[in-house]
């Protein structure tokens, strides 16, 4: 019996001591590996919580901006939260690397254009769609295919500010609707590209064009003096720049030779300024990206009745257009008006036909 008892005794000290060394080696390794853990995983909220900061550095969610004695209220903007903001439109500041991905971005050669008109809102297109988190375009015009051509697509590529996989490169160069060889050119570098043509009433445009142009040059003819033969005949001059941009259609029909109608979007100068945000949808879903800028995003500069932006691509806050927009335009006789109105009805019935828009012009 006492044997027995010995025997029990000896496998119970055993199997206790089996026991506590299991014990202590679970909680020794459950100790290493939750502390490791723990350390990791600190880690990565603090290089999260840098990267994010370094990212939104100097970014608020919202902010509050005076429109100025024409409205005195205070608006309150409402920036987009920080995992929906966007890499800032300029070539210097552009972040090189996504935050979610690490992918990097690259330059690439447009997938759309603004070719065209000028005087007719090129600039104010180009601000307004640069709002879009999905669209990246270059801030000044780079005449490539009118100019600098001989340079060559790289130069062109290196010309355009980095853009991640999915965002639309775009430019604006309004002296591309009107030079003869740059359609062929755009086609060489990529038949499916996408085109934006803004277009007005071609007689204002003509005025809008002379108006700049004599701010340059004090000692500038008088505008009819130009815009006719002999100056007081009833024959337009055809050959003078402002009115022979004007006639849209003979351009469009150069561009049409190599590319079809369903490649350009024509905006409406005079809708771009009363009603920006529907001119935009229209803009958006030409270029195939989510609708984002709207109505929002504008207000009305009553000093010179033109939209402005309230949150501007680069900008910390509202942003009209340059001094030099919305000039006080010189007087016309009206007589004038209406010779060029009749010069250029049947051009713009022509364009109505082709387009397939009433622009409403008088």
């Amino acid at each position: 019996m006492q044997l027995l008892l010995n025997k029990l005794w000896t496998c119970f000290q055993n199997r206790r001591a089996i026991l506590i060394v299991g014990l202590a080696t679970f909680f020794a390794c459950y100790g290493f590996y939750s502390s490791n853990f723990c350390a990791n995983y600190s880690n990565g909220l603090d290089d999260v919580s840098k990267s994010t900061a370094d990212y939104y550095a100097g970014e608020t969610t919202e902010q509050y901006f005076s429109l100025g004695p024409e409205n005195a209220a205070r608006v309150r903007v409402s920036y987009p939260e920080p995992d929906t903001l966007s890499v800032s439109n300029s070539t210097e500041n552009v972040h090189q690397t996504e935050p979610k991905s690490g992918k990097k971005a690259k330059r690439r050669l447009p997938q759309a254009l603004i070719i065209g008109v000028k005087k007719c809102g090129t600039r104010a297109l180009l601000e307004f769609i640069r709002v879009h988190p999905d669209i990246r375009a270059a801030g000044s015009e780079i005449h490539f295919f009118d100019r600098f051509h001989d340079r060559g697509f790289e130069w062109y590529r290196l010309q355009m500010p980095p853009t991640f996989e999915g965002q639309v490169t775009m430019e604006k160069t309004p002296s591309y609707f009107v030079t003869r060889d740059v359609p062929k050119r755009v086609f060489q570098m990529n038949p499916a590209i996408k085109m934006l043509i803004v277009v007005r009433d071609p007689v204002e445009r003509a005025i809008s064009d002379y108006t700049q142009a004599s701010s340059k040059k004090l000692d500038m003819k008088n505008f009819e003096d130009l815009a006719f033969i002999n100056g007081s005949s009833k024959l337009v001059d055809t050959t003078w720049g402002p009115v022979r941009i004007g006639v849209y259609i003979r351009h469009l029909e150069r561009w049409l030779r190599h590319f079809p109608l369903s490649q350009f979007l024509f905006v409406s100068g005079e809708q771009l300024i009363t009603n920006p945000a529907a001119e935009m949808v229209r803009v958006q879903r030409f270029l195939g990206v989510k609708q984002f800028v709207s109505q929002q995003h504008f207000y009305l500069n009553t000093t010179k009745g033109f939209p402005c932006l309230l949150k501007a691509a680069g900008s910390p806050g509202p942003r009209c257009l340059g001094k030099t927009k919305g000039r006080n335009h010189p007087l016309i006789k009206m007589s004038v008006i209406q010779l060029l109105r009749e010069f250029f009805r049947p051009f713009n019935a022509r364009l109505y036909q082709v387009t397939g828009i009433n622009f409403g012009w008088p």
